[in-house]
């Protein structure tokens, strides 16, 4: 398999081929096509057939690594790294383990620092990649009853004496410590050592404290972990509908969001097959969290691959075989379009948005349920393939009345916005000499900070709070308006033939061949 990144990349790198395994695991991803150097199909994670969710999250080293990185640096990519734990970890800890023996042999490809968490049914581990072309790396486990944010991904305090193997709640790179104290950045002697201070930067965002709003000039609102930490400490028992919320909130979600992800993990599930992850096919801010199952088959075609958000698409003519692929509706362009719609103004649509995808998921969750328990009297008796077409069935329909609705609210508040003032229009300098209106300019944001992004946060998240504000009740079926004209639009879509989608990827590949935010894990005990 081929890993890495080319000379196009900010931080430049080679193209390497590692050897891949006989066989994959089967998995549910979700895949994108752009960022600069790195070959696509491009991956964070997600979760496969043996139970192990994994979320790769952004996590810089300090400049001095950055500038030590060689332009010719090679070994697997982050995305290489999220896939691979994808089709290859049967446990979290298998996952820390498998990576750090590559990047010990083959390196690491960086584009400036990054972090992964990978979970189980029973432990997660955080996984740390530093900059630098030295093959850093770290890990550190977390327990039941441990909360970690990783936004951005980070470890503090390590303990020295799990270089040598003999700490099991840590491991790491065999030269951690000896370059850390060659370049003078840590002294030998004490029993641990902060990774964050010695090999990373600090937080965007300083400490704040719970329930406080942040500064509307900080220009990097709430991203510090500690603190969000602090306030999920602060609310009752999680939930799988606190977690959703919670990827949802907009202090976050927003047009960075490529899509928003929870992983159920389960310790009652008899197959496989009946592990979920529940997606939002874009910023869940503004679109609903579909069920997609490890036995489901396929997503409707609306979720798979369209020229929009591809990249190059735009300079090459579209091969025939997509054409009625790509004439279909794109889920992914529509709560986009929801997206922008919405959070233009926000304090007129955001909650009655925000009430719609919440009540239809309260039906979903309770239909879930139902499904899962019926899948598995399948398998249990031997049917795979009916378990199969429940679990598949389920998914599309979820995924069809999920984007019937968002397609309903688009065209509702698109419709109110116009009598309301009219649809705005750009106000923008024209260059001296443009013959272009305003509306013909680059669309292009002058500036990449979250405040500068298209985003729906009223201050604290929703109008009437965070996610820690909002806890103790969760959608209201009755808050779903009637989308059923939109829902008879994608009707005839519901038996689509299998694809192998870009946004929502199903992917178990026997033999040598390849496979096909923030992730927030949650796992549900039930007693039998």
């Amino acid at each position: 398999m081929t890993v890495g990144a080319t000379e196009t990349a900010e931080m430049p790198g080679v193209l390497t081929e590692i050897p891949q395994v006989k066989e994959t695991a089967r998995y549910i991803t979700s895949n994108y096509s752009e960022f600069e150097g790195f070959p696509s199909p491009l991956t964070n994670g997600g979760l496969n057939e043996h139970g192990v969710a994994a979320r790769d999250v952004w996590s810089n080293s300090r400049e001095e690594l950055w500038d030590m990185t060689p332009t010719d640096q090679s070994g697997p990519s982050y995305s290489d790294l999220s896939r691979i734990a994808m089709e290859r970890a049967t446990t979290a800890r298998d996952a820390v383990d498998i990576l750090g023996k590559l990047i010990n042999e083959h390196g690491y490809t960086t584009y400036g620092g990054n972090s992964h968490i990978f979970a189980d049914e029973n432990e997660g581990w955080v996984f740390v990649e530093f900059s630098g072309g030295e093959g850093l790396w770290a890990a550190e486990r977390l327990s039941a009853d441990d909360i970690r944010v990783s936004y951005p991904g980070y470890i503090q305090d390590f303990p020295v004496d799990a270089i040598k193997g003999s700490n099991p709640d840590y491991v790491g790179s065999p030269n951690l410590l000896d370059v850390a104290a060659k370049q003078g950045w840590w002294t030998p002697g004490g029993d641990t050592i902060n990774l964050q201070k010695v090999y990373g930067q600090e937080f965007p965002t300083g400490p704040f404290n719970v329930g406080v709003d942040a500064d509307p000039t900080d220009p990097s609102p709430y991203r510090n972990p500690i603190s969000l930490e602090a306030e999920l400490e602060s609310m009752d028992a999680l939930s799988l509908q606190d977690m959703m919320r919670l990827v949802r909130d907009p202090r976050w979600s927003d047009d960075r969001s490529g899509y928003g992800q929870v992983a159920e993990l389960r310790d009652d599930i008899t197959d496989s097959a009946l592990r979920t992850l529940w997606v939002a096919t874009t910023a869940s801010v503004t679109a609903p969290y579909i069920p997609v199952m490890i036995g489901t088959d396929d997503v409707p075609v609306e979720y798979s691959q369209h020229r929009y958000l591809t990249a190059g698409a735009s300079a090459n003519y579209l091969s025939p075989e997509y054409a009625e692929q790509e004439a279909t509706e794109y889920a992914t362009q529509t709560f986009k379009r929801l997206m922008y719609a919405t959070c233009a103004r926000p304090k007129d649509y955001l909650a009655e948005v925000t009430d719609a995808f919440e009540g239809m998921e309260t039906s979903w969750i309770r239909q879930h349920e139902e499904v899962i328990a019926d899948a598995q009297k399948l398998y249990t008796d031997g049917d795979s393939k009916g378990g199969a077409q429940v679990l598949t069935s389920l998914t599309h329909e979820t995924a069809l009345d999920g984007l019937a609705l968002g397609g309903y609210l688009l065209d509702d508040i698109l419709a109110r916005s116009a009598a309301d003032g009219g649809i705005h229009r750009p106000d923008v300098d024209v260059p001296d000499g443009t013959t272009a209106s305003a509306r013909s300019l680059s669309m292009e944001l002058d500036g990449a900070t979250s405040r500068d992004r298209m985003n729906c946060d009223l201050g604290g998240g929703w109008a009437d709070g965070s996610t820690a504000d909002r806890q103790g009740k969760y959608g209201d079926p009755a808050n779903v308006p009637d989308f059923s004209a939109n829902a008879a639009k994608t009707a005839a879509n519901m038996n689509g033939a299998a694809l192998l989608p870009l946004w929502i990827a199903l992917s178990g590949v026997a033999g040598l061949g390849l496979g096909a935010g923030g992730l927030w894990l949650l796992t549900r005990r039930r007693s039998a």
